[in-house]
């Protein structure tokens, strides 16, 4: 079953809860989204480990319930 872009909002303020996240639905099927995502936990850290926070908020359903999701990481201006 697909997630819908709420339920993976959702996970990623749960885990960053200063974030500031936008998803978008890239093919209309709820398996692939582009997620940007603004949180001070990211400062100091490399694109990877920005990447490795959210899949980690993800709970195990990146590749699996979520087949695709194109990331854009970032800490606040």
């Amino acid at each position: 079953m697909p997630m819908n872009a709420n339920e993976i909002e959702t996970l990623i303020k749960e885990a960053l809860p200063d974030a500031q996240v936008e998803i978008r639905d890239l093919a209309g099927d709820g398996d692939h989204y582009a997620a940007n995502v603004v949180s001070e936990a990211f400062r100091g850290k490399s694109r990877v480990q920005q990447h490795q926070l959210v899949y980690e908020a993800l709970k195990g359903n990146m590749g699996g319930t979520l087949h695709a999701l194109a990331l854009q990481t970032k800490a606040p201006d």
